[in-house]
């Protein structure tokens, strides 16, 4: 990736480069820094989450790996033919994203997991450029945070697209934004996001790629 996509160096927000230089003097064998995206160059989902987690993307460098939001992401994502193997344990795995990419709203570990909406915002530059780079026809945001993220990205309004899970939002030249609750171990053990109700939206972008004309 260029430099206006991706930089791992940033120390753009204090408090984030100060909790990541924390946790590699604490976990030296941690990737505690800004956590790139992982899959296709120019694929037709992009899925955009809210940030690492500390002991999976910010361990292992790669998002939604090595945590307990993992094993419900790219199981479904291999269900329906967006990867080649439904398990995510390291960087060396062998897993490949087909015609899919993912990526986070903000690139740093935030403690207990609540970025601000300054970082939000000072991260959102980074997003912006890679939507622009890899064009996709399809992104699928896991949590409101990472809608609203997308929406900053684009300059739309917040108040045009509000979230809710599976909602559909059609935006500039044809783009479709896919909402859906975060695959998170707190939505997943109190029902509020079941294996069902994140398959039936992946399957609904799988029928849409599949059918819509680009």
């Amino acid at each position: 990736m260029s430099r206006q996509d991706y930089d791992h160096d940033c120390t753009a927000c204090p408090r984030l480069a100060s909790a990541l230089a924390i946790v590699r003097s604490q976990h030296p064998s941690y990737f505690a820094r800004p956590v790139p995206a992982f899959g296709a160059a120019r694929p037709d989902l992009l899925i955009v989450g809210l940030a690492p987690g500390m002991h999976g993307a910010n361990r292992t460098g790669r998002p939604f790996t090595g945590d307990w939001c993992g094993p419900l992401l790219y199981s479904t994502l291999h269900r329906h033919g967006f990867a080649n193997q439904p398990e995510a344990l390291a960087r060396d795995d062998g897993l490949q994203l087909l015609n899919c990419r993912v990526t986070n709203a903000v690139k740093c570990l935030p403690p207990e997991n609540k970025p601000t909406p300054a970082e939000i915002k000072q991260c959102n530059g980074y997003l912006r450029v890679e939507l622009t780079q890899c064009q996709p026809r399809v992104i699928l945001a896991l949590g409101a945070v990472a809608h609203q993220a997308v929406l900053m990205a684009l300059d739309l309004k917040r108040s045009a697209y509000p979230f809710a899970h599976h909602a559909v939002h059609e935006l500039v030249s044809g783009l479709r934004l896919v909402d859906s609750y975060h695959v998170s171990r707190y939505n997943t053990q109190t029902g509020r996001l079941t294996p069902a109700m994140f398959d039936a939206v992946v399957a609904d972008i799988r029928d849409y790629l599949t059918h819509a004309a680009r």
